[in-house]
């Protein structure tokens, strides 16, 4: 109990100390001994993102990040980093956007916008922006004010340089018609005497977060950006008294905060136009017959894609597409990082069931397959595991497939296809019908062909996504699931794949050099063993004259990895990671084959068949799944 008790009073104390009262007169000591309590919004922002820190990654320092993003600069926010995954470059687009807004440059003065397919994320780094302005400490503000302004607005314009120059800030704004009001009426224009307080940001209780849902087109009313004219005061005051007016709309509510636009363009034009106002000269219209009132906000904006090439499309909208920052938030296309989206999404769920290995893998690799544009210089799966930064060489050559190239023939890809909320769709039902607590790739591929069965889609786009999961999927996981029983017979497989790895690459030297190899037991110069590497390169299909050229690839690439200061080991140049796995796996495929399908096994066969078992759960099966699993694999993978 007493911890609770401690926990609430700490947090009263804290929030205690952060409250303020006073007069403007006390507000300008604290001012001048802190400028940055009055920073503008779009600063504010920035630094609140940035407060958790920034990684500064230079992805030559990382041989899958440099396959991924050449020799850019990535930055990673760790403000964004546990919920936010395959988007690097995204978040950056945005920070700098609010770094040259926070810095006043022309974007401070610019519609913040987002577009991008449904599911990929708007909504959620909106959110994010969000929670960020609730969780950031109270700003001052003058007291009762409905748009809880800045208080340095107190101070009048003629007086303005020599309170910069002592405060050392730059005062921006001017006040709203009530301030003005009170000011003279209430306190006879001794500004100093105007009582000043702090203020949180919530999106519940609409203090410095304004939302703005689609308005029907036949029936706009401004006062939801505005405000109105209250008329039951109408008949106290005259219809030009601030008295009357109620600031209550999105942009009053979202002053010195953000103001979001949901679905914008689903507003009319004319419409619109209160919200490039409120951007570009800074000042929102007043209700009734009231002058401009300042605005100081980031205004944000989001919608689908069909509806921002609707807007684009037509020629009279140029004024407010000038005034916009549009940022493309897409699909993730990096396999590893879809994996991490549905594993943060099921680790806030309240699912417990075991999730057997590749399952979420398979779930993913769908996904991102359907997001891929065509291509005719590799296939879907290929593409996809250069995109996931794999190193990915042609068989006999040591060029590498340039995912530049594919990224520059595919402009628009990751904004089509499907999304996550239709994948964890599929997850939740193969979750939720599972007998044993256990779902695996079988069970998942199998929810994934009813669900796409049942799209209202095209029927060109619904027979490829079904060719993606019966075919394409199915024998990507057949090899992985192949390679995984037969690894499980082996003991230390890495070590003995790094050993043949070693030894090829000693013997392939020698050859290429018409050198000898030097024995390191006993000292003896020994002949390159050419049996040694034909029994190596036959595995996958290189033969006789093409072996010569094979081993000088293979040792030109290794010394060019090497100089350029990588490391080099079994998994380094694909062909011969192909060619040494399946040197490897074969000494033991055949005895895998036989007693993972014999219903029947002698002492020996049983106790390999255990040992198979044990290792295929410390590799992260459970005894449901594994019993499974080892079943699909007798049925579907040695078919004699």
């Amino acid at each position: 109990m007493s911890n609770f008790d401690d926990l609430i009073k700490k947090d009263r104390e804290a929030k205690k100390h952060q409250q303020f009262s006073g007069s403007l007169l006390d507000y300008l000591d604290v001012v001048k001994e802190n400028p940055k309590v009055s920073i503008l919004a779009h600063q504010r922002m920035y630094e609140l993102l940035i407060a958790n820190g920034v990684k500064t990654i230079k992805t030559e320092e990382y041989p899958r990040l440099k396959r991924i993003y050449g020799n850019d600069v990535l930055k990673r926010y760790i403000y964004f980093e546990n919920d936010f995954f395959g988007i690097d470059k995204t978040i950056m687009k945005i920070m700098r956007y609010f770094h040259s807004a926070g810095m006043k440059g022309e974007e401070s003065r610019q519609v913040l916008y987002f577009v991008g397919p449904v599911g990929a994320g708007k909504s959620s780094i909106l959110e994010a922006l969000k929670r960020a302005l609730e969780m950031s400490p109270p700003i001052y503000v003058i007291k009762d004010c409905p748009m809880r302004e800045e208080p340095l607005h107190l101070i009048p314009k003629h007086l303005r340089p020599k309170f910069e120059q002592l405060l050392g800030v730059k005062i921006e704004g001017d006040l709203c018609p009530i301030c003005r009001y009170r000011l003279k009426n209430e306190y006879h224009g001794e500004f100093e005497r105007f009582p000043i307080t702090t203020s949180e940001f919530s999106t519940r209780a609409r203090k410095g977060i304004g939302m703005v849902p689609p308005v029907d087109p036949n029936n706009q009313d401004t006062s939801v950006l505005i405000g109105s004219v209250d008329i039951s005061k109408m008949d106290l005051y005259a219809e030009d008294d601030p008295r009357v007016l109620s600031l209550n709309g999105a942009f009053n509510v979202g002053n010195r905060g953000l103001v979001e636009f949901i679905e914008v363009f689903k507003n009319d034009v004319e419409y619109l136009h209160n919200m490039i106002t409120a951007t570009q000269e800074k000042s929102i219209t007043s209700p009734g017959k009231g002058s401009m009132i300042y605005f100081d906000g980031i205004i944000l904006a989001h919608s689908n894609e069909a509806e921002w090439n609707k807007f684009k499309s037509d020629h009279t909208n140029e004024a407010i597409l000038d005034r916009i920052v549009k940022i493309e938030v897409p699909y993730c296309l990096e396999l590893d990082e879809e994996v991490k989206i549905y594993q943060k999404i099921l680790k806030n769920s309240n699912f417990d069931a075991h999730i057997a290995p590749h399952t979420i893998e398979m779930a993913s690799m769908f996904a991102i397959l359907t997001r891929l544009t065509p291509s005719t210089k590799a296939d879907p799966l290929t593409k996809l595991k250069i995109y996931n930064g794999e190193e990915i060489v042609e068989n006999g050559s040591t060029k590498k497939l340039d995912i530049f190239e594919l990224r520059d023939e595919a402009n628009r890809e990751g904004m089509t296809g499907i999304s996550t909320r239709f994948i964890m769709k599929a997850i939740d039902v193969a979750l939720s019908e599972s007998e044993n607590n256990c779902i695996n790739p079988i069970s998942i591929l199998d929810n994934l062909i009813k669900a796409v069965k049942e799209m209202v889609i095209a029927e060109d786009d619904k027979k490829r996504y079904l060719g993606f999961l019966q075919d394409t999927i199915k024998k990507e996981y057949h090899k992985i699931l192949e390679k995984e029983i037969t690894r499980a017979f082996i003991h230390g497989y890495r070590e003995q794949a790094e050993s043949l790895f070693n030894n090829y690459l000693d013997h392939a030297e020698a050859f290429a050099n018409s050198t000898k190899i030097k024995d390191k037991n006993t000292g003896e110069e020994l002949e390159p063993d050419i049996k040694f590497l034909q029994s190596i390169e036959e595995q996958i299909g290189v033969f006789n004259a093409s072996a010569r050229g094979f081993r000088q690839d293979v040792t030109a690439y290794m010394f060019s990895v090497l100089r350029n200061g990588g490391t080099i080991d079994y998994q380094s140049y694909e062909p011969l990671k192909e060619a040494i796995e399946k040197k490897l796996t074969a000494a033991v495929k055949e005895l895998s084959r036989i007693i993972t399908k014999a219903r029947v096994r002698d002492g020996e066969q049983d106790s390999k068949y255990n040992v198979m078992e044990e290792e295929m759960k410390c590799n992260g099966y459970c005894d449901h799944c594994c019993n499974v699993i080892l079943k699909y694999a007798a049925n579907n993978l040695w078919k004699d």
